[in-house]
């Protein structure tokens, strides 16, 4: 899938996600903790696909994710992509394809997407809040990048990156307490998962079931077949999937916030 799309579905699996914790099991979030959470879902769910990269000298190409900071954003592609190449040579069997780049192995994999939520989540109990303003930074720059595609392309990465560091700062500022927040690594990790799931219905497919070997294959891309899979940037996908998750997404706010508010008013229902 594109980016704007998978950082849609992060926010809409985020907000629903919210909504069935308050609805179900009576569990409460404030306003900023639920924006947090929304906004690293959607940048999580655009991080996997920095493992394609651009050229950086340039400040070309890569996924929509790698231009998010320009050259820098573009660089840590780069090294991923190297990394999730060397890794896939690292372990492919006789029947994985020779490949020339690291898209779609490393970071589309069910450990990677559990080593990030885990890692995220000791940054911020070993560092605080400091880790967190850090983290905020660069996954709500994602989720900008993503959700806001057209205005981040005009505005330009200095902007967003701007924009980015005023809302992790306006973050750090008004969290309660220096703790660890483990909903963070948490919404990482739904957000990559979320990634996988995306890219699992189209025609690519992901390997999700890498280091099981199947038939001397490591590597074996799984998705939906080719007769119903989504094609990226068809109008299934930028019409039909994005409306759906946006209309999931508006739904599932609606529900978090109008309790609040109709109590705010002493309106019952």
């Amino acid at each position: 899938m594109m980016g704007p799309s998978h950082a849609l579905s992060g926010a809409a699996v985020w907000l629903t996600g919210s909504w069935a914790l308050d609805h179900f099991a009576d569990y409460h979030q404030s306003p900023l903790a639920l924006a947090v959470g929304t906004a690293v879902c959607a940048g999580g769910a655009l991080f996997p696909d920095l493992d394609l990269s651009g050229k950086v000298t340039r400040n070309q190409g890569g996924a929509t994710v790698a231009r998010t900071f320009g050259v820098f954003s573009l660089f840590i592609a780069e090294v991923m992509e190297k990394i999730s190449l060397g890794v896939y040579y690292a372990t492919k069997l006789s029947r994985d394809p020779r490949r020339n780049n690291g898209h779609r192995t490393l970071t589309h994999t069910l450990p990677f997407t559990a080593l990030v939520g885990w890692g995220t989540t000791a940054l911020c109990t070993a560092y605080g809040k400091w880790a967190v303003v850090g983290i905020l930074f660069f996954m709500i720059g994602l989720a900008l990048r993503g959700l806001f595609d057209k205005w981040a392309e005009r505005a330009g990465w200095v902007i967003v990156t701007l924009a980015s560091a005023a809302a992790a700062w306006y973050t750090f500022a008004n969290l309660p307490g220096d703790r660890g927040y483990p909903m963070i690594g948490l919404a990482v990790g739904v957000g990559c998962f979320t990634h996988i799931l995306g890219d699992m219905i189209t025609k690519a497919g992901v390997p999700i079931l890498w280091p099981i070997p199947i038939k001397r294959r490591m590597w074996l891309m799984v998705g939906l077949p080719n007769g119903i899979a989504l094609r990226t940037g068809s109008k299934a996908e930028v019409v039909v999937l994005r409306t759906a998750l946006t209309v999931l997404s508006v739904l599932a706010a609606v529900g978090l916030v109008a309790p609040s508010v109709l109590q705010r008013f002493n309106i019952e229902v």
